[in-house]
């Protein structure tokens, strides 16, 4: 890596943190009652599991991509799909539909495609492209809200414009990854894009709790 993407990558994993702390001070502010304690879960966790990634191996022997392709992008895509079909969307099925779908895309993962990856492209991409139609459904609920004056006080606003450049953003960069690679120009630039647009996904979490409320 460049010495930017040192400090991009070191300045991401610090964010993810600043991220979490925010949502520890912001939690009893609020949120206690509500769906939304379970987002300052889901912040700590990932920050947790960004240090296991970071720094796991100087006290344990474990397989980073097996942690990551297994554990951490699960938990993050379906929280995401809970966070959007069940509780912003208010369609509990939608969110077990899709729920089922991305765990059932493991099994062309694990049959035709190699699993010696840093990410699963297959299942990323099947994952990414349902978060996206949950992305384009917000988008669409917001614009059509009588609230939507004020969006800047609603917590998913932030959410959505992060998840839109980090995940949307970066699909194409874990979609053709191996074939990226090919070409270090194009991919150290979508290498900088996925850490600059991570950054400034849990910046706009951390936005979320200080000026955002809860959305009706």
């Amino acid at each position: 890596m460049t010495d930017f993407q040192n400090i991009l990558q070191g300045s991401l994993i610090w964010v993810e943190g600043l991220a979490a702390i925010i949502s520890i001070i912001y939690y009893n502010r609020g949120n206690t009652d509500t769906y939304w304690k379970y987002f300052s879960f889901y912040l700590i966790l990932m920050f947790l599991c960004e240090v296991i990634g970071k720094w796991g191996h100087l006290l344990i022997e474990y397989n980073k991509p097996k942690f990551f392709n297994y554990f951490v992008i699960p938990i993050e895509f379906l929280f995401f799909y809970w966070l959007y079909a069940a509780k912003s969307l208010a369609r509990p099925k939608l969110f077990y539909t899709l729920s089922l779908l991305y765990l059932l895309s493991f099994l062309p993962s694990e049959i035709f495609f190699t699993t010696k990856k840093i990410i699963f492209s297959f299942n990323y991409t099947f994952g990414c492209l349902m978060l996206m139609v949950l992305v384009i459904m917000e988008y669409y609920k917001q614009i059509n809200s009588s609230e939507i004056l004020n969006f800047s006080r609603n917590k998913m606003f932030y959410i959505n414009l992060g998840v839109t450049l980090f995940y949307i953003g970066t699909l194409p960069f874990w979609t053709f990854f191996s074939l990226l690679a090919k070409y270090k120009e194009l991919w150290d630039m979508y290498f900088n894009y996925f850490l600059i647009s991570g950054i400034t996904m849990y910046l706009l979490f951390s936005i979320s709790f200080v000026w955002g409320k809860r959305s009706s």
